[in-house]
């Protein structure tokens, strides 16, 4: 059966990291080059984002494109994978390193 994409929920996941990282729809619209309302109309479900806006808002937020879908996905242990290694990727080296001794200790 094929499954279709919740625009509704995709709108508001972008929203809210957007939000997440105190981003105006006008600074995150600048940066995938694109007119604030088209950002706006994503987030409130009046238009589909097309796969390169997905992609470039991903990139523009810092996230993965199965970030937003996170909540639509039927495989999350990878997109928390992914997650961790996204968020791991900024990290210096020795905080890299308690963090490996933490998840030991789990």
């Amino acid at each position: 059966m094929q499954e279709k994409i919740d625009y509704a929920r995709l709108g508001l996941n972008i929203k809210k990291k957007r939000q997440e990282i105190k981003l105006t729809q006008e600074e995150l619209a600048e940066m995938v080059g694109c007119y604030p309302s088209h950002i706006s109309n994503i987030e409130n479900n009046y238009t589909k984002a097309s796969l390169n806006i997905l992609l470039a808002i991903a990139n523009s937020l810092g996230t993965s494109i199965d970030y937003f879908l996170s909540d639509q996905y039927n495989n999350p242990p990878s997109i928390i994978d992914n997650e961790l290694s996204v968020e791991l990727a900024k990290c210096d080296t020795e905080t890299k390193e308690r963090i490996l001794r933490i998840i030991k200790a789990l």
